[in-house]
């Protein structure tokens, strides 16, 4: 017999990352850095709405650059204007294809996503939910 879903239960969703060997990787960090940096124009400002270190932020960008053969991010130094960042083409398509990847991932596994969540324990909903209050 199948669990009764509750409506209190966040959704199953699948995280998508791709490996590019050695050890390169691409994921919903990243992505979500670039998108941030599209809305705000800054890194440093994208950094600190993901909670992290402008070191950290420019770090992942650094690594984003390299990635691949086009740059997804172009800066410019500070001065009297201030520096800023401007998320290229390429980081706009590669924006989009990940977040399209994403969603053909989800819906070729939503039958296994429904599957999975009419058979989770709403112990370990709760369970998580104390976990992460005691960490707030």
């Amino acid at each position: 017999m199948l669990a009764p879903m509750s409506e209190s239960r966040p959704d199953l969703r699948p995280v998508l990352r791709i490996d590019f060997p050695p050890a390169d990787r691409l994921g919903r960090g990243k992505i979500l850095l670039l998108e941030l940096i599209r809305e705000t124009g800054s890194i440093s400002a994208a950094g600190r709405a993901m909670d992290m270190s402008y070191r950290r932020a420019w770090l992942l960008v650094d690594a984003l650059n390299r990635m691949f053969s086009e740059p997804s991010v172009d800066t410019q130094r500070g001065g009297k204007q201030g520096g800023g960042a401007l998320v290229t083409p390429f980081g706009e398509a590669l924006i989009r294809r990940y977040r399209e990847m994403e969603e053909k991932a989800r819906l070729a596994i939503a039958e296994d996503l429904a599957w999975l969540d009419s058979v989770r324990s709403s112990d370990a909903s709760s369970d998580a939910a104390e976990i992460a209050s005691k960490k707030a």
